[in-house]
C-alpha cells in the first residue's frame, strides 16, 4: 500500500485507462495527476485549478484523453490529459452545485447536480442536450449500461431511475419506488444483469434487471456503516471472479473486498482509519511510470512530488530484475492498484493482484483441516466467511447506525475545514444485523460473524 499526499481533501479520483496515471479532484478547487510504478510510487504529472470552489467530481473519457470535472461552481470544465492545461469552461452548467459526473460514451457525458437534476452533454457543443427534473435531492451516483443505451442514476431521495438517451423525451424510462433510504452508490454484478446499490443504512440492496426496476429484489446486512462508494474488478484481475466481488467503501473507514451470491466477506483492502471512504477506483494500467536511480529519492511515499513528466513503459517491457515490491510470487505485475479517499488528505493506493493472492493462500492452508468433511464446498464454510486475512486490522462496532449525510458542505474560500473524529459510540443491545424490510422484499440470509472480525 502506499500513501499519496495531496494537499487537500479529495472528493473523486479516476485512473487513465492505459496509463499508470490516477487524477484526483481536491476541495481546493484544483485537479492533481500522479503516475504511479509497479511498486506503487507515484510522483505529482500535473496540477490545474479549475475553479475558486470544490472540485466534487471528475471523469474521464475513453481513449484518456480528456478529463472532466464539476463542482461547487456550477461549471463543467474541461482539461487535457496530455499538457494538462484547461482547455474548455461551460460556466453554469446548472443552476445548483454539481455533484457528479459520468463520461458514458465519446459522445455523450452526464451530470447530477444538488437538486436532483441531471442533464445530458455533447461534449462538442457548449449547451445541454437534455434535461430530467424528476429527482428531488442530490445526484449521488451513475451507471452506464451499454448494451441498452440506458444511464442509471441514485439519489438522496431514495429512489433509482433509469434513462434511455435515445429517447427524445425528459421523462425517464424507469424508477424506483422509494427505499426508505439514502442510495448513495451504485455498480453491475453478474455481467450487469444485475446491480447493487449502497445506502445509508449499511444495506447493499440487489435490484434485477429481468424484474424490472420498481424494487429491490434482495437486501444484504452487514455493513455497520453507510456504504458511500461500489467499484467493479477488472474482467482480466487473475484469481478473482469479476462477476460477483465488488469492492465496498464506507463510512467506517475500510474498503472491503465482498463476494455477491453467495456472500462472503473477502477481506479488508484498506483501512483509512477514522475517515470515511467516500470514493473508490480501479486502475488497470499497460504503462507504468519508469524512475531512474536520481528519481527515486524525490519520489513518494507519502509525500515525495516531481514536476518531471513520467516517462511509461509496458509491462512486457519490465525484467524481473525491476521488481522491487518484495514480493515471493513472481507473477504479480503491479498492473492493478485501487485508489481510495477519505476526509484527509491522503490517496491510498492499494495493489490488488497482491490483496487476492494472499486471500487464496490463506484459504489454501485452512483447507487441511477439512479432512473430516469430505466433499465440503470451502465456499459454505460458515466460519470461513467471517475470516480476514489480516486478523490484527482493527475492530469496529457493528452496530447498524445511520451515519451522518454522505453530502459534505464545501466551504467558498479555499481554507480547509477543520477534520472532526468520529467519536466511537457504545454498542447497542439490539441485534445489528436486523434490519426492518419492506413487506414483499427478500433478504439474503448473513451470517453473524459476517463482519464480526472488523
Amino acid at each position: 500500500m502506499s500513501d499519496v499526499s495531496v494537499g487537500s481533501q479529495i472528493f473523486d479520483l479516476v485512473f487513465h485507462p492505459s496509463h499508470a496515471t490516477v487524477y484526483t479532484g481536491l476541495l481546493s478547487g484544483k485537479v492533481k495527476a500522479f503516475a504511479y510504478d509497479q511498486n506503487g510510487r507515484s510522483k505529482e504529472v500535473f496540477s490545474v485549478k479549475v475553479s475558486q470552489k470544490s472540485c466534487r467530481g471528475i471523469a474521464i473519457n475513453d481513449d484518456g484523453g480528456r478529463l472532466y470535472t464539476v463542482g461547487k461552481g456550477k461549471g463543467l470544465h474541461t482539461i487535457d490529459t496530455l499538457t494538462g492545461k484547461l482547455v474548455e469552461s461551460r460556466a453554469k452548467a446548472h443552476e445548483t452545485a454539481i455533484n457528479r459526473v459520468k463520461s458514458v460514451a465519446s459522445w455523450l457525458l452526464s451530470t447530477g447536480d444538488d437538486e436532483g437534476v441531471v442533464k445530458l452533454w455533447d461534449p462538442r457543443k457548449k449547451e445541454s442536450v437534455r434535461k430530467y427534473t424528476h429527482h428531488f435531492d442530490y445526484i449521488t451516483d451513475f451507471l452506464w449500461l451499454d448494451d441498452k443505451k440506458h444511464l442509471v442514476t441514485t439519489s438522496g431521495d431514495g429512489t433509482l431511475s433509469v434513462v434511455d438517451v435515445r429517447a427524445k423525451t425528459s421523462e425517464p424510462f424507469a424508477q424506483s419506488e422509494d427505499q426508505e433510504d439514502e442510495l448513495l452508490s451504485i455498480v453491475p454484478i453478474k455481467s450487469a444483469s444485475k446491480v447493487v446499490v449502497g445506502t445509508q443504512l449499511g444495506i447493499l440492496s440487489v435490484f434485477n434487471r429481468s424484474s424490472g426496476w420498481g424494487d429491490c429484489v434482495d437486501r444484504i446486512p452487514g455493513h455497520p456503516h453507510s456504504v458511500d462508494a461500489l467499484c467493479a474488478l477488472p474482467a482480466s484481475l487473475p484469481n478473482v471472479d469479476h462477476t460477483s466481488t465488488i469492492l465496498t467503501g464506507s463510512s467506517d473507514g475500510f474498503v472491503r473486498a465482498v463476494g455477491v451470491f453467495p456472500t462472503k466477506l473477502q477481506g479488508v483492502v484498506a483501512d483509512h482509519g477514522e475517515w470515511p471512504v467516500e470514493r473508490i477506483a480501479v486502475g488497470e494500467a499497460l504503462d507504468h511510470l519508469t524512475l531512474e536511480d536520481s528519481e527515486e529519492d524525490a519520489v513518494s511515499g507519502p509525500s515525495g512530488k516531481s514536476k518531471n513528466s513520467p516517462r511509461p513503459r509496458r509491462n512486457d517491457d519490465v525484467d524481473a530484475d525491476d521488481d522491487e515490491s518484495g514480493s515471493d510470487d513472481s507473477s504479480q505485475t503491479g498492473r492493478y492498484w485501487v485508489g481510495s479517499a477519505g476526509h484527509d488528505e491522503l490517496l491510498k493506493l492499494t495493489n490488488l493482484e497482491h490483496f487476492f493472492n494472499v486471500q487464496i493462500k490463506g484459504e489454501g492452508q485452512d483447507e487441511p483441516q477439512d479432512d473430516d468433511d469430505d466433499g465440503q464446498d470451502s465456499s459454505t464454510d460458515e466460519e470461513g466467511a467471517g475470516k480476514l486475512a489480516d486478523p490484527e486490522i482493527p475492530g469496529t462496532s457493528n452496530d447498524l447506525e445511520t451515519a451522518s449525510p454522505q453530502q459534505q458542505p464545501d466551504s467558498d474560500s479555499e481554507a480547509e475545514p477543520e477534520p472532526t473524529s468520529r467519536k466511537k459510540r457504545k454498542k447497542k443491545e439490539k441485534d445489528p444485523l436486523t434490519v426492518k424490510r419492506k413487506k414483499g422484499r427478500n433478504e439474503v440470509e448473513v451470517e453473524g460473524a459476517f463482519f464480526a472480525e472488523l
